[in-house]
């Protein structure tokens, strides 16, 4: 007779972080265990992730504050998490982080896993950073472990006494999920393509940005930047890819106002390794990252980068070597760094390289998702 297989509950706010940052993790645990997927959405949003032992139960998760809708869903999580009696409830993404391991301490679910891709209170300062850091401190009080994706989150979060040191656990070098080497890799054919749509010549230089379009980003820093030196440079483009948050759709056309022939934007995209395949420096002037996957992505297509010298940023980029570092804010520094890498071809080429190899021997996804496997094992064995 086959022993029971166990229970495990993943959930997020939104069903785009559990296929970004779990879908290899999720493949690997249904090979053993039987997963409930939980998020705000549909079940076609994760159809990619189902299989017969995945499902999805949708839940009225919301991504802001709203007293009265999460104390129901709080309600809602501990009434399901004991019926279903899991073996193990893990979470990511801030809000559900909190409702979670509530829920499942109240439930008395044996594993309670919270796994941290950043921290909202990071550039916040007075009370507001004080009410927000409570909010973490509850989700690893509730929790009987933590994942956190970078030793420089790991360490910040120690510091700053929001989590026991003996809890909280980095997966092989960092990264949720790692990166596809397969999926994210040159592609001269879908450069050409897209360069070409955008009327962009094969020679010229194109920074990329690519994410979400809101001031915590740093993306307005980066288009005062390149507003700034595009003057005299009718070879370089900006190219922005992601969805707008906050009208920054409309700030960044005033701000590059004078430069719309050499400014493209994308909106949301499923093929970023397109884009990445098209570009040639990646730019994320973040003020706030827990890691920056989108790093190690454009890394493993051979794209050195243009970043913020942040926790989280400096796990995934090595200054001088596989991208160039700069202090958050600092548009001047911005500038300075893409003129570097525009001018200077050896340098870039020889960062390319140097971006490439690292991102394939420390950060693939078979190296995360076997440090995955064996926390699981250890956990439940």
């Amino acid at each position: 007779m086959q022993n029971k297989r166990k229970k495990i509950c993943i959930l997020a706010t939104v069903p785009f972080a559990l296929i970004m940052f779990m879908k290899p993790h999720i493949a690997m645990l249904a090979e053993e265990y039987d997963v409930t997927l939980l998020a705000n959405g549909l079940e076609q949003d994760v159809v990619s992730l189902l299989n017969k032992n995945v499902r999805f139960v949708p839940v009225n998760m919301q991504r802001e504050i709203s007293l009265w809708s999460d104390m129901v869903t709080l309600l809602q999580l501990y009434r399901f998490f004991r019926k279903e009696r899991f073996e193990v409830v893990h979470s990511l993404t801030p809000k559900a982080g909190l409702l979670a391991m509530l829920a499942a301490f109240s439930a008395r679910v044996p594993h309670r896993i919270h796994t941290f891709t950043g921290q909202v209170w990071a550039n916040k300062v007075g009370v507001v950073r004080f009410g927000l850091k409570i909010f973490d401190k509850l989700v690893a009080k509730c929790s009987t472990g933590l994942l956190t994706d970078s030793v420089s989150q790991c360490q910040l979060l120690i510091a700053e006494d929001v989590v026991d040191k003996e809890k909280i656990v980095v997966l092989g070098n960092g990264s949720v999920c790692g990166v596809d080497s397969k999926r994210f890799k040159k592609n001269l054919v879908i450069r050409h393509q897209i360069r070409s749509k955008l009327s962009i010549l094969d020679s010229d230089i194109v920074y990329l940005f690519l994410g979400r379009l809101n001031k915590d980003k740093g993306i307005q820093d980066l288009a005062h930047a390149f507003a700034a030196l595009v003057g005299n440079m009718p070879h370089v483009h900006l190219l922005v890819v992601g969805p707008n948050e906050g009208d920054m759709d409309r700030a960044l056309h005033l701000i590059l106002v004078n430069c719309h022939a050499q400014f493209h934007r994308i909106g949301f995209t499923n093929k970023p390794e397109d884009y990445m395949a098209c570009a040639d420096i990646f730019c994320l002037p973040s003020y706030r990252e827990g890691f920056g996957s989108a790093l190690i992505e454009a890394a493993a297509v051979g794209i050195p980068a243009v970043a913020s010298r942040i926790y989280g940023i400096t796990d995934a980029v090595v200054d001088g070597e596989t991208g160039i570092l700069h202090q958050p804010k600092n548009i001047e520094e911005i500038k300075h760094a893409l003129l570097t890498l525009t001018h200077d071809t050896n340098l870039r080429e020889k960062m390319s390289k140097q971006a490439m190899t690292r991102a394939h021997n420390f950060f693939g996804t078979d190296v995360v998702v076997t440090a995955m496997r064996r926390y699981y094992q250890a956990l439940l064995s």
